[in-house]
């Protein structure tokens, strides 16, 4: 039997089709859970600047690049304790150690980098360690940065915000510090980076012999990872990795628990007939004229917005759905047949007839169904989350178009962060729809030859 159905299977590409984008979202969410546990994944996304301060801000996908004409910088960053990095330290008079830093950074972009920022941390008693900033850039020139007391064990210097450095290097207006430090001439109409090494030297002096001082220097790019970032500098692709067995786990349960709640309800009704089915009916067409939407955004602002919640929601108020007239009918052709007679006859139990006789009956015909529900949960899921009423835990597919449509990301062309999710929706609508379809033309008789 399974080896006919593959066969029926292999006659459809669409079915084909279907089934490869199903193994394959099947096989990223294994992918996901096994090398980014869930306690993991949920640290990393509510993280802040201590987890993401190195990435860049609102940075595209680094496959961009073989897209564009003009190459965009990555993100570069050293620290003190790296293996490369040329540091000297050295006491020089009593009460005085010298402890300098040298990064040097390759730069090849066509466009600005989006930031350079600068993290001292230092451990002292009373006097704090004092550091001078200064870049060289590839034609020679060198720029004092800025002079600085790490004061409270740490400080940042960041580039973009130096004012003062603005206005030393006499830079217009419109013209950006980071712009002035990078550019060829930033004076002209349309300014270019300077290509090639640039040497950042920090210039330590520590003034306690047990006194520390560390470093760290980030050169932030504008594009990062195959995902890029938002606007909280968080990695996308761990909400894009871990949406996918979200998603198929909620539309999944969702699907199959209303499905199969649904026949067994209506097998029921069928069964016992009398007082029983016109009850379930009349649940039925209370139930058909309710808002579904409108109740779970209520649920979602008064009540909860887990996840797991909705889910449990959405699948009692679907139980008592279309589905039940759909199955009645088919149930009462099914309890006239003689094998129906004959098991109680020999006094096969109602339960044992309605789960053994009736119920596996119309699971062929269930199964097309059920495969094209699950995407429709899945959509639904989205739609809340872009409502405002998705997970507030969870990194799910609907939350990043949230977040991307509530920072204005198609306003500020940042299209990476709105298209990522909803193409994988669209692919994920598409894959079981294509296999639904086909499916329903292997069950039913009557579709096969259209």
């Amino acid at each position: 039997m399974f080896r006919g159905a593959l066969r029926e299977i292999s006659r459809y590409p669409s079915a084909i089709f279907g089934l490869l984008v199903i193994f394959a979202l099947i096989a990223v969410s294994v992918y996901t859970v096994i090398t980014l546990p869930y306690h993991e994944a949920i640290r990393l996304w509510r993280g802040g600047e201590e987890i993401w301060g190195d990435n860049p801000r609102l940075a595209w996908p680094a496959w961009i690049n073989y897209f564009v004409k003009d190459k965009r910088p990555l993100t570069q960053k050293r620290t003190s304790q790296d293996p490369g990095v040329e540091r000297h330290q050295e006491k020089v008079d009593e009460g005085l150690w010298v402890d300098d830093v040298v990064y040097t950074f390759e730069y090849t972009a066509d466009t600005f980098p989006q930031e350079l920022t600068v993290t001292l941390y230092s451990e002292y008693k009373t006097k704090a360690p004092y550091v001078s900033i200064s870049i060289e850039r590839p034609d020679g020139k060198v720029i004092r940065l800025a002079n600085l007391a790490v004061e409270g064990g740490k400080r940042v210097y960041r580039l973009e915000q130096d004012e003062k450095l603005h206005r030393k290097l006499r830079l217009p207006e419109h013209v950006s510090t980071i712009v002035g430090v990078f550019a060829e001439d930033p004076f002209v109409e349309d300014p270019r980076p300077l290509k090639g090494t640039y040497v950042l030297r920090l210039e330590g002096s520590r003034f306690e012999e047990d006194s520390t001082l560390e470093s760290k220097a980030v050169l932030y790019g504008t594009v990062y990872g195959w995902a890029g970032t938002d606007h909280l500098r968080r990695d996308l692709s761990i909400a894009l990795l871990w949406g996918t067995p979200i998603a198929l786990s909620f539309g999944l349960v969702a699907a199959v628990g209303t499905t199969v709640l649904t026949m067994i309800i209506s097998a029921v009704g069928v069964w016992y007939g009398g007082w029983v089915d016109s009850l379930i009916q009349r649940i039925t067409e209370v139930n058909l004229v309710l808002p579904v939407l409108p109740i779970l955004i209520m649920i979602g602002v008064f009540y909860t917005r887990s996840l797991w919640a909705m889910l449990g929601i959405i699948i009692l108020l679907s139980i008592f759905g279309a589905g039940i007239k759909t199955y009645r009918a088919i149930f009462l052709q099914v309890k006239a047949q003689p094998y129906i007679e004959a098991a109680r006859a020999y006094g096969a139990s109602d339960w044992r007839i309605i789960l053994f006789y009736m119920v596996p009956r119309i699971i062929p015909t269930l199964i097309p169904s059920l495969v094209t529900l699950i995407p429709s949960f899945v959509f639904l899921e989205a739609s809340l989350a872009v409502l405002g009423l998705g997970d507030p835990v969870l990194p799910t597919w609907g939350k990043v178009i949230d977040e991307a449509r509530v920072n204005g990301a198609l306003y500020q062309g940042l299209y990476y962060w709105m298209l990522e999710p909803s193409f994988l929706l669209m692919v994920t609508g598409i894959g079981f729809a294509m296999l639904g379809f086909s499916l329903d033309r292997i069950f039913n008789p009557r579709l096969r030859e259209l």
